[in-house]
């Protein structure tokens, strides 16, 4: 297995971490088979991707095997916020049949925090999501995590994260605190 050195461009405050951690307590009191969950959002730039990163991040600090898939295949914020270039393959190679599990799963500095970046962009995210490879990836990678969090794209603008959101155990919708109306 490959290895990624992260390298977080700011660290989380006390209180930040602390929204992480409760975040994580919520998600495992969900229930033991909610295992696989997707990540997103109605819009852009409503944190996403943060949540999703700093969601497994806090799951792995808790000792807790976790897979991190950026399922942005459109237009991923991890590749710069990670320094990410020079991958070579990841999850659009898996589910184009261009590289078998083991070349798209990275171990990390982090201890327990495994990745999958979106690889190359392809033109046509929805179908290879729509892939049954998606499902038997994830099935696969079951045994092996005990979380898998897939940062998906805001439903507002594609469809994504409603075809992965049918493989996954369960969904999280991110809300932008300062753009978000109260009224229901």
């Amino acid at each position: 297995m490959d290895k990624i050195e992260l390298k977080d461009k700011y660290e989380l405050t006390n209180q930040e971490k602390e929204v992480y951690r409760t975040l994580r307590t919520n998600l495992e009191f969900t229930g033991v088979e909610n295992r696989v969950i997707a990540i997103t959002s109605c819009t852009p730039d409503d944190g996403e991707s943060t949540v999703a990163y700093h969601l497994a991040r806090a799951l792995a600090q808790a000792g807790k095997n976790t897979l991190h898939i950026d399922g942005d295949m459109r237009k991923s914020v991890l590749i710069n916020r990670l320094n990410l270039y020079g991958v070579e393959k990841g999850l659009s190679h898996y589910l184009s049949g261009q590289a078998q599990m083991s070349e798209v799963v990275y171990a990390t500095n982090k201890k327990n925090f495994f990745m999958i970046p979106c690889g190359t962009f392809p033109t046509n995210p929805t179908e290879l999501l729509g892939n049954p490879r998606l499902e038997t990836l994830l099935a696969g990678l079951k045994k092996t995590f005990e979380y898998i969090i897939i940062d998906t794209p805001p439903l507002g603008n594609v469809i994504d994260a409603a075809v992965v959101s049918k493989v996954a155990d369960g969904s999280v919708l991110v809300l932008a605190a300062d753009k978000s109306s109260k009224a229901l």
